[in-house]
């Protein structure tokens, strides 16, 4: 009995360590759900993601992410030499990735962040087949078909954790570049996990 008692007693001044071991933040997994707003078209997508972090400093995270954007339609006109007006529905998704630094304000169960990361987005464009995509001007001005172009996306959010599972929450501007920066609101939020 006293050594049960002797194990248990261990046991219970070992666990606040094996706790802070387990939340020691060297690797942030988490999954996401996204919401993408492309501000030339005034488009709205929604999609899903995941990011992975790993630890280069006390405070300073290097961070890898994707999201993929579901399909959404929407109308637009076209314009022929003979000034026929022709309405047709088009469909896009995007899907990005995204990597670069994220400094936080400290260790705690809450903390804020700021994200500056570099990347690439691809938009995969689709018109009805009764329009030819190569002849029509589309509402994103130069996106038809599929496209890759580079990212910039600075932002910034918070994270809750309880122990080594938290919640978090981002929003910032992703911003393309196709004949200029065109800047769009990201928001994403989802669960994530620390070890």
């Amino acid at each position: 009995m006293k050594r049960i008692v002797w194990i248990l007693g261990l046991l219970s001044m070992a666990a606040p360590g094996a706790l802070a071991q387990m939340s020691s933040d060297h690797i942030n997994v988490g999954v996401y759900g996204n919401f993408f707003r492309l501000s030339d078209s005034d488009i709205d997508l929604g999609g899903v993601g995941a990011r992975f972090s790993v630890n280069l400093m006390p405070r300073v995270q290097l961070e890898a992410e994707s999201a993929y954007n579901f399909e959404a339609a929407y109308s637009q006109g076209f314009s022929d030499s003979n000034g026929t007006l022709t309405l047709s529905r088009s469909h896009v998704r995007s899907l990005d990735g995204l990597f670069g630094p994220k400094i936080y304000t400290n260790k705690g169960p809450v903390r804020l962040f700021a994200t500056a990361k570099g990347g690439f987005i691809n938009f995969n464009l689709s018109t009805s087949p009764s329009v030819t995509i190569q002849t029509v001007s589309s509402t994103f001005q130069g996106i038809n078909g599929t496209n890759t172009y580079g990212v910039f996306y600075p932002g910034g959010g918070a994270e809750a954790f309880w122990g080594p599972f938290g919640v978090r929450v981002d929003v910032g501007d992703e911003m393309f570049f196709n004949n200029g920066a065109h800047n769009n609101l990201r928001v994403s939020f989802g669960p994530t996990i620390r070890f």
